[in-house]
């Protein structure tokens, strides 16, 4: 069958396994976070899209222009995006035999952004999802679905001290937004800069086999 997004995967054993969809950021491309594949529960199937829209020498989800008063963000578009995405889950489903009861999104920094969108609009498409290094799209809190969708999605917050591409505050402000949700939340920060490190991503595997144990 055709994608709707070019995308590198890796197929678990057993029948319907847990979807795990890892959204890449702004400048990159599908095998950037496919790279963590060895660190992650081999009980998932791990897709790793390409986002839509060129950006410099890699791909993004939505436009952003780096200023000097700072960066400017077309958000608008990261909703058209997030129909993509939703897409392609249900796309992967059908073409992966995986279970839509059990997908998980799990983004850096653009693509936490957008995972964080999807939670927020489109909570029925998700089991939970893994935010690292991301910013919260504050027309996704406007648009956010009724409070009772989001009831008991476990969410994994990861965000650098030292990012110095979206500051701690960044991280914070996802922490504050998502205590006014029902969700199960757990929210962490690492003496790190705009990265993912050895401990984050050590805490987020035990989060993902944790989602699968429960």
């Amino acid at each position: 069958m055709s994608f709707s997004l070019t995308h590198r995967v890796r197929q678990a054993t057993g029948p319907r396994p847990p979807l795990l969809v890892l959204l890449h950021g702004v400048g990159s491309h599908e095998d950037d976070l496919f790279g963590l594949g060895p660190w992650l529960d081999s009980r998932y199937t791990v897709v790793s899209p390409r986002a839509p829209l060129k950006h410099g020498g890699g791909w993004g989800w939505y436009p952003i222009a780096f200023l000097e008063t700072g960066l400017e963000f077309d958000e608008e578009v990261a909703f058209e995006s997030a129909e993509t995405l939703e897409q392609f889950i249900q796309e992967c489903h059908a073409a992966y035999g995986t279970d839509p009861a059990r997908t998980v999104l799990m983004g850096f920094s653009q693509g936490a952004a957008m995972s964080l969108l999807l939670l927020l609009t489109r909570p029925e498409c998700l089991r939970a999802a893994v935010l690292m290094s991301g910013r919260l799209i504050p027309e996704a809190a406007e648009r956010a679905a009724h409070y009772m969708e989001l009831v008991g999605k476990p969410v994994f917050v990861a965000h650098g001290l030292y990012d110095s591409v979206l500051p701690i505050d960044q991280g914070r402000a996802i922490e504050a937004e998502l205590k006014r949700y029902p969700v199960l939340m757990t929210y962490k920060e690492y003496p790190m800069g705009h990265e993912v490190s050895p401990q984050s991503i050590a805490d987020i595997q035990a989060f993902l086999t944790g989602l699968l144990e429960s």
